[in-house]
């Protein structure tokens, strides 16, 4: 008898288990319905809906991205996000940020995607979702051309007197904070006008990414970069995009493979490289 109820007991259980919704695991059928919600969800159809691609950038960091006195925006970077947005079916609209903000910006949905020379960080990594890679970079040295022999090495930039300039909230200031204890580290606002420190004599040495160093060579004479082809670190740039949204990572990845391999991003490159 007791082992005739104990096999009552657990059909009901089994018989309740099944006809009940689940609050755990989701079926099959539930994990199908919401695949297909996410996918409709998407920046990949919300952005031809919408009919435009926010785009966040600092519009500081030639020759990726430029923002002029009237508002215009210009760039390797720039040129990239318009054909992105045109593939979508879009026209892109440009948001500044800084490169303190700007993943915070991301993750708080004030723009679809961030570009102009963003290198990939796993700090970054851990908020936002990275493109596939445009290219390879790394952190080196510009100074007076009087002065290239003089600093080349860490040692000989990290001494007392020698004056190292930084724009801030980027990973050119974190670095410049961990490898310098000696050196005057000089934080400088506007990265737009930065340069002009190092010309004027009022900065011996700016750390940043040897693509900048090499653009900034060639628009100021009196400056020169040092080794860029053999930068002190490696890194990588890529867009940077929201977390957990695969169907617009993935057609950014496609679009941004294409473009390194087809020529249209070398193009771009050569024309702002001079």
């Amino acid at each position: 008898m007791k082992r005739f109820a104990a096999l009552s007991a657990l059909a009901c259980v089994l018989a309740l288990t099944t006809a009940a919704p689940s609050s755990g695991v989701p079926q099959p059928a539930a994990t199908a319905d919401r695949a297909a919600a996410a996918h409709h969800g998407s920046l990949l159809d919300a952005v031809p809906h919408r009919g435009t691609l926010r785009v966040c950038t600092t519009g500081d960091y030639r020759p990726f991205t430029y923002r002029d006195a009237a508002g215009h925006y210009s760039g390797v970077d720039v040129d990239m996000a318009r054909d992105l947005a045109a593939s979508l079916d879009a026209k892109a609209v440009f948001t500044p940020t800084t490169w303190a903000d700007m993943v915070a910006d991301l993750g708080a949905g004030r723009c679809d995607i961030a570009v102009g020379g963003v290198s990939v960080t796993l700090a970054r990594a851990r908020s936002v979702y990275f493109s596939e890679p445009l290219a390879e970079d790394g952190k080196t040295p510009i100074v007076r051309c009087t002065d290239k022999d003089k600093y080349r090495t860490l040692d000989q930039i990290d001494r007392p007197g020698v004056r190292v300039v930084v724009n801030p909230g980027g990973t050119n200031e974190q670095f410049a904070r961990a490898h310098l204890k000696k050196a005057t580290l000089i934080v400088h606002p506007d990265n737009t006008t930065i340069f002009e420190e190092i010309v004027q004599g009022r900065a011996d040495v700016m750390m940043t990414d040897a693509s900048e160093t090499r653009y900034q060579a060639a628009v100021h004479p009196q400056l020169c970069s040092v080794h860029p082809d053999q930068p002190f670190t490696f890194a990588e740039k890529a867009y940077a995009l929201p977390r957990g949204d695969e169907p617009f990572r993935h057609y950014v990845d496609q679009f941004v493979h294409l473009a390194t391999h087809d020529g249209t991003y070398q193009k771009y490159e050569d024309q702002w490289m001079g």
